[in-house]
């Protein structure tokens, strides 16, 4: 076979280029019906359908006019119409992919249109082929050079959509938590989470970093007995959220340790209480953050589950700590002393109030003979200096704080 004239081949892909130029427009329109045949997500939208043409078109003129005048693809830059498309694309929410496959089915198109044309109009089957290949590899590398392009402008473009998510997201969240008036079906429509119903508030936190906080408040959302919470992050280190229950509320957190996948020891959780619609949202989210004060208050170690029901009366007696220490130490008198025998009578004094005097109940509860815990509450009232039928509901209260908050009340042993 002889060899090949490239000057064959480049007067052809030129002639070819300027004839594609002269119809350009009606290439465009064809080009687009191949591609709403192949992707149905522009089909139903009228502006998106509108920039997919455009697109279509000034990318063909780009790229038969560099090739009509000799231009290195190195020199192409994404048309304008082509980088908003980007942009719709990301703006409603179709996938990267997607938006790339328009220009894999465009070269496709292009393909065919140059194969058949190439057919028709070069009589010498070795210059055919050799403007084919010559006019393929241009038209490749100028595919592979706008996708990436208009991928970055598509990767920007999502980023500043979800920046303004977020900050409509967070606006929202914060006039609900600050009592505001709400247009409650917008608030609904941004945050994807109901409102009208009981709303759960929690918040998870971790010691430091390396936990999937969402996720895991996505599993406190499932326990709860909502499909869907809505979550917020507070921080690298804490996520609020919310779970909208419909059905019963769990009243009871136990067993939701061991419900959550996953490594977990790195994890405290508190829960508010369920309450009804916006202002729901609002008083449950601060009774899990006032749960969160007083499970760190308390020192407790990771992994740690609280729900306000527990801790609401250790809440309030303790929102002044110093007046919480003082009330502490004028019900306790020396019992109230951070040291092992005292937490022991505090224990077994508390577990026998609890059981409205059951010394029997006591000592099922803290695993010990009867005997022993009647002979710690005997010393527990010596230490405090009187019985514990003086002032019961103080001293009931001032060892739940106590129990509940330790050290932090208590005087250093």
């Amino acid at each position: 076979m002889e060899a090949l004239e490239p000057a064959h081949s480049v007067a052809a892909g030129k002639g070819i280029a300027a004839y594609f130029l002269a119809n350009v427009s009606s290439l465009a329109d064809d080009m687009l019906r191949y591609l709403i045949e192949r992707v149905p997500e522009v089909g139903g939208d009228a502006e998106l359908r509108g920039l997919t043409l455009g697109s279509c078109s000034s990318n063909l003129e780009a790229v038969l006019s560099m090739v009509r005048h000799g231009i290195d693809v190195a020199a192409a830059e994404a048309p304008v119409t082509a980088l908003e498309h980007a942009r719709a694309m990301a703006s409603r929410g179709h996938s990267v992919d997607v938006m790339l496959r328009f220009y894999r089915l465009g070269h496709e198109f292009f393909t065919e249109k140059l194969s058949e044309l190439l057919t028709e109009s070069v009589d010498d089957p070795a210059v055919a082929l050799r403007t084919f290949i010559d006019l393929e590899r241009y038209g490749f590398r100028y595919i592979d050079r706008i996708s990436s392009l208009v991928a970055a402008e598509y990767v920007a473009e999502l980023d500043r959509c979800q920046n303004r998510a977020r900050v409509e997201r967070a606006d929202v969240v914060r006039a609900l938590l600050a009592g505001e008036r709400v247009d409650l079906p917008r608030a609904e429509r941004v945050l994807g989470h109901r409102l009208t119903g009981r709303q759960v508030g929690f918040v998870c936190w971790a010691d430091d970093r390396g936990v999937d906080l969402e996720g895991y408040a996505r599993q406190v959302g499932r326990f709860l007995g909502a499909g869907h919470s809505l979550v917020v992050a507070d921080g690298p280190l804490a996520v609020w959220g919310w779970a909208s229950i419909t059905g019963e509320v769990r009243t009871s957190l136990t067993g939701m340790a061991t419900e959550l996948a996953g490594e977990s020891d790195n994890l405290h959780i508190a829960v508010g209480s369920p309450h009804s619609g916006a202002a729901g949202f609002r008083t449950s989210h601060l009774e899990a953050i006032r749960t969160r004060r007083v499970t760190e208050l308390s020192g407790r170690p990771a992994p740690s589950i609280a729900q306000f029901n527990d801790v609401a009366l250790v809440d309030a007696i303790s929102r002044d700590l110093d007046a919480a220490r003082a009330f502490v130490a004028a019900q306790l008198g020396a019992l109230a002393q951070d040291d092992a025998k005292e937490r022991g009578e505090r224990a077994a004094l508390l577990a026998v109030l609890d059981a409205q005097g059951s010394l029997a109940t006591a000592a099922r509860v803290l695993g010990i003979h009867r005997n022993t815990v009647l002979q710690r509450v005997r010393r527990a009232e010596e230490r405090r200096g009187r019985p514990a039928t003086v002032k019961t509901a103080e001293l009931h209260a001032a060892l739940l704080v106590c129990d509940v908050l330790g050290a932090s009340v208590l005087r250093e042993s």
